[in-house]
């Protein structure tokens, strides 16, 4: 299934009054390893947000996490994808758009579906497709400090 995300974007004109300025569907799309497609709707740097300008912030090149700013992203996981164990500096607020998948943890793992929402508080997790169609999530990444357990901090890897 390719991913196709529909973004709409409001702005203001010369006189200040509210109109979209981006109604497209989205032209983005990345894939970081084989079964993992993203899109980036939009990011943001700073905080508080600066909500003037007129610039495509869709369109900035960012990684994983940006640091002192926002991510929001849309990715699809196909049935089987590639393993990437990681952590990132950044709370996560994740919300499961179609599909089923397994976030697992250390020790554990959680199985999610269609309309499940989680926060990821920085710890390392991996997820993992074991169904036969793809699973799409919406996620917004916000920078974050390193997570500190007693006497160890635990930094973004993967």
């Amino acid at each position: 299934m390719a991913l196709n995300v529909r973004r709409v974007i409001t702005g203001h004109d010369a006189n200040g009054k509210a109109i979209v300025k981006i109604d497209e569907v989205c032209k983005n799309v990345a894939s970081g390893r084989p079964g993992a497609t993203s899109v980036n709707v939009w990011t943001t740097e700073g905080f508080p947000v600066n909500n003037d300008g007129a610039g495509d912030e869709g369109q900035r090149k960012v990684s994983t996490t940006l640091a002192k700013g926002t991510i929001f992203r849309i990715i699809e996981f196909a049935p089987g994808l590639a393993a990437r164990n990681h952590r990132t500096d950044s709370i996560d607020y994740i919300a499961i758009i179609s599909g089923e998948i397994d976030m697992e943890l250390d020790d554990s793992r959680v199985h999610l579906k269609a309309g499940d929402v989680m926060v990821q508080r920085g710890t390392i997790h991996n997820w993992v497709n074991n169904g036969a169609a793809p699973c799409v999530l919406a996620v917004i990444l916000i920078d974050a400090k390193s997570v500190e357990v007693p006497g160890k901090v635990l930094s973004a890897i993967g």
